[in-house]
């Protein structure tokens, strides 16, 4: 098994998550990137795999696929112990709804603040300042998705009672949003808990750490957030 990955990917690196927590060994190719110029040159496997020329690009022998979602549920089809999906399939299905809601929803307003790990210097002055003017509104549109987050956990260890796909998608677009000097989920004891309990899963350990890695080379540093009075 291969995957093609790439250091900042948060959709790849959820990918390299779920293929730990099912212990499934794997090769894996880190493509070209910078805070500059992107994903410059596209590497010629992932421009063949996918027609959307994006990572994660994930071999199995003869099949190849791409797009997170579809990555992780054809290693759960096939690689089915550990479960990390519901098996009943009303909660699958809710589980897929938090998984899609991590990746199209809260995505939204995190991606609003990826200009922060950029050079100063990578876009024209207007439109970073336009960019810079949209931030309090994508913070707030976070934490209103913490809120909700934070009510659909209660007081349960994972959001769908034990531990799947959906805690691995919706940990990724939260610890991105913290990485982007966004807000943390910790005035939430309930979701601070929750994702303090997954950062220390070697799985999630280990790519936390080759992230702030990656961040170290290749970002321009973020200011921490702080809460405003």
């Amino acid at each position: 098994m291969h995957l093609y990955t790439a250091p900042l990917s948060l959709f790849a690196r959820k990918v390299e998550i779920v293929l730990a927590e099912k212990a499934i060994p794997f090769e894996r190719t880190m493509v070209a990137f910078s805070q500059s110029t992107g994903y410059a040159p596209k590497h010629p496997a992932v421009l063949a795999a996918n027609l959307k020329a994006q990572v994660p690009v994930l071999i199995d022998r003869d099949l190849t696929l791409y797009d997170s979602t579809v990555i992780c549920e054809y290693l759960e089809d096939a690689y089915p112990n550990p479960p990390l999906y519901p098996r009943e399939p009303a909660a699958r299905a809710r589980c897929r709804l938090l998984e899609l809601e991590a990746d199209e929803v809260l995505l939204v307003p995190v991606c609003a603040l990826m200009h922060r790990s950029e050079p100063p210097d990578a876009r024209p002055p207007a439109q970073r300042l336009q960019l810079e003017q949209q931030e309090p509104a994508a913070e707030a549109a976070i934490l209103t998705n913490y809120d909700a987050l934070s009510a659909r956990l209660g007081d349960r260890h994972f959001l769908c009672d034990t531990f799947s796909v959906a805690d691995i998608a919706t940990f990724m677009i939260v610890h991105y949003a913290i990485r982007l000097g966004g807000p943390s989920p910790e005035h939430l004891p309930n979701l601070q808990s929750w994702y303090a309990r997954l950062s220390e899963r070697p799985s999630f350990s280990a790519i936390i750490a080759e992230i702030a890695a990656a961040d170290r080379e290749l970002s321009h540093p973020i200011a921490p957030w702080r809460q405003a009075p």
